[in-house]
């Protein structure tokens, strides 16, 4: 290789280190008619929420409640569901040590999701059982 190709192949090497997309992220990107939340939208308006609910419940935090509930009716790439699962599950972790049983009760009795579309909603049972 000649010093020009052995740079740029360096530089990509080192542009690609350490980066493995988020898969719904490439999603949402497909082009369709659908529109997706961008995963850092889906970020701030959870962390917002995260804010709010510690505002009105006495500095308590959400995602370390194993009663609330969440839905999200017309859920598409499953962006909601997967942070929230995600959450949940480190929130979760004091008060439920065993991960499969914390799992298990945050895909079963807290995290509910409406698909509109047959593949997103398929993937989506894909993501949150396979995902921890």
């Amino acid at each position: 290789m000649n010093g020009t190709a052995e740079a740029l192949t360096e530089q990509v090497s080192f542009s690609l280190r350490g980066r493995n997309p988020d898969v719904l992220t490439c999603i949402a990107n497909l082009s369709n008619d659908e529109v997706f939340t961008p995963l850092e939208f889906a970020n701030r308006m959870l962390d917002t929420l995260t804010e709010a609910w510690a505002a009105s419940h006495s500095g308590a935090n959400l995602w370390a409640d194993k009663t609330v509930k969440f839905l999200d009716p017309c859920t598409k790439s499953g962006v909601f569901l997967r942070e929230i699962t995600s959450r949940l599950t480190k929130g979760l972790a004091d008060e439920m040590p065993d991960l499969d049983e914390r799992v298990n009760h945050i895909l079963t009795r807290q995290v509910f999701g409406i698909g509109i579309m047959q593949f997103p909603s398929m993937y989506e049972v894909r993501i949150e059982t396979k995902e921890e």
